[in-house]
């Protein structure tokens, strides 16, 4: 079963202790609306913008409705409409989401962040190779981490067309997307990767995707955030270290597009 998953995204800086906050890469600001239906088809029961720093399941339960699993993603950023089947009692047998705490970083006395919603979608992507994984390169503090390719959406793009376009310039592979999976919803205050102290409220959509023919990874767009990318052994994905955004979705959602996919790993994975 699909969940909303709202927890903070950060990174090892330098010393094996400190936590750093990171806002991420492009994208433009943009407001997002969550629509919920009680079945595929029917008019909405609930429809709701999401506001800068706020959680889409809290939005959803403030008004009665409980999200069960995410339908679709349709508009043109900035005007992108996420619909949600929703139950107006919790499921039975769902158990609580472990609600996270943000580290931020401290603020200076004077200063007030810059706030910014940033729209962005993602793909757990298969093949007969295996996994598609992207490494954040040295121009955030995350550089050693791995994640799902994908990044912001652009003005007057789908956030399917967004990410089908970030697999292949992080990448270079052609992917074709099956459906939506998951909405995450990330808040923190930290350091974009130009030094601007952000007040930071991620968006991520997150697709189930496959690459008919595979090939081997080259990023395309090296003035972005991405410097290696690679075909990970989807049985291995744990051994890696992702970025805890990304672990969150491969743990919840792997095995499912995994399933939905029939994707069979036949070649070597590079990792």
């Amino acid at each position: 079963m699909a969940h909303l998953v709202s927890n903070a995204v950060f990174a090892f800086g330098a010393g094996a202790d400190t936590l750093i906050p990171l806002t991420g890469g492009s994208g433009r600001m943009g407001k997002m609306r969550i629509v919920g239906v009680l079945a595929p088809g029917r008019p909405p029961v609930v429809d709701v913008e999401i506001g800068h720093a706020e959680n889409p399941d809290d939005l959803l339960a403030a008004r009665g409705f409980h999200f069960i699993r995410l339908l679709a993603a349709t508009g043109e950023h900035p005007a992108i409409t996420v619909t949600a089947l929703v139950s107006r009692t919790e499921p039975r047998g769902r158990q609580r989401r472990r609600r996270f705490s943000t580290p931020s970083v401290e603020v200076p006395p004077g200063v007030t962040p810059r706030r910014r919603q940033r729209v962005a979608s993602y793909a757990i992507a298969l093949s007969p190779r295996g996994l598609l994984a992207t490494q954040y390169s040295e121009k955030i503090a995350a550089s050693v981490l791995w994640g799902l390719p994908g990044g912001g959406v652009d003005e007057g793009e789908t956030a399917a067309a967004a990410v089908v376009r970030e697999i292949y310039e992080e990448t270079g592979q052609d992917a074709r997307l099956q459906r939506v999976l998951d909405l995450q919803s990330d808040h923190w205050i930290g350091y974009s990767p130009a030094g601007e102290l952000e007040d930071f409220h991620a968006l991520r959509l997150v697709y189930v995707a496959v690459v008919d023919h595979p090939s081997d990874p080259i990023v395309h767009d090296r003035s972005g955030t991405t410097a290696a990318a690679a075909w990970i052994d989807p049985v291995r994905w744990p051994q890696i270290t992702w970025s805890v955004g990304f672990r969150a979705a491969l743990h919840q959602h792997l095995d499912e597009a995994r399933r939905e996919t029939g994707v069979t790993v036949r070649a070597e994975p590079d990792a």
